[in-house]
């Protein structure tokens, strides 16, 4: 299983950046579709555990919708000169009448899109899943980052979690309160109204915590010196450079095959 072979954080950056890089490069249907499907499985058979939480079946749920709401824009007004219908509305129809289409090219435009956003999901999810910040701060200074730099980057992941907790403790405490933000219960405008009543105290809480990790930074005298000493660091292996080469290889191979099919 992938999740027990340990690579070096340099070696995960760099295939991070190679193929988010290229998924905005391929513009090509086929192409697309074969990436995702081999980032799909490489996702569900290389991180543990296997098991589906009720979470990332929300979150698949909803990158779902924003995909079909993007495959149904771009098919309504995205660029393109072949049509699936046209007019949308027949020429005797009253106002409306020989207005309209439905784009060939615009379906084809959105289902690349779908397939990028599918993509990065999963290529960010087993990035953050099976490296942790440190990891991450790691091999950004070894880049020739500075720590300052790292540091801010690696924050953003940490704070991840601490939100999602702080969220579900303010739904928790308005549910209590009769309000409904997630779930079946309660309409679509009274969640509406309700979320006002999350955010206000998620933003008031993250500026409380990003005061209070200001105040100890200052306290632990952060950034006094230029140098950073870790307490492990390991070295490139041969295992680093072979994956390397082998994804390298893979990406000027996915290159050629989105100029020859399209």
């Amino acid at each position: 299983m992938f999740y027990n072979i340990h690579l070096h954080p340099c070696t995960k950056i760099t295939l991070i950046t190679l193929f988010s890089i290229l998924i905005f490069i391929i513009d090509s249907l086929p192409v697309a579709a074969g990436l995702t499907a081999v980032f799909i499985v490489i996702r569900l058979i290389g991180v543990q555990p296997l098991a589906i939480s009720r979470k990332r079946i929300r979150s698949w749920r909803n990158l779902s919708m924003l995909v079909i709401f993007l495959i149904i824009l771009q098919v309504f007004f995205g660029p393109g000169g072949k049509f699936i219908v046209k007019p949308l509305f027949p020429a005797s129809f009253p106002v409306f009448g020989g207005m309209g289409s439905l784009k060939w090219d615009g379906l084809i435009l959105g289902l690349v899109i779908g397939c990028r956003l599918a993509s990065l999901m999963i290529l960010m999810s087993l990035f953050t899943e099976t490296t942790s910040p440190h990891q991450i701060a790691m091999g950004l200074t070894s880049f020739g980052f500075n720590y300052r730099t790292a540091f801010v980057i690696t924050a953003c992941f940490n704070l991840i979690p601490v939100f999602e907790e702080e969220g579900r403790a303010v739904m928790d405490a308005q549910k209590l309160r009769g309000l409904h933000i997630s779930g079946e219960e309660g309409s679509f405008f009274e969640k509406i109204k309700a979320y006002p009543g999350l955010a206000v105290p998620l933003v008031l809480g993250a500026m409380r915590k990003a005061q209070s990790a200001g105040t100890a930074m200052d306290s632990r005298a952060f950034g006094a010196y230029k140098n950073r000493t870790w307490t492990e660091k390991p070295s490139m292996k041969a295992r680093d450079f072979l994956l390397l080469a082998a994804c390298f290889l893979s990406a000027a191979l996915a290159l050629w095959l989105n100029y020859v099919i399209k």
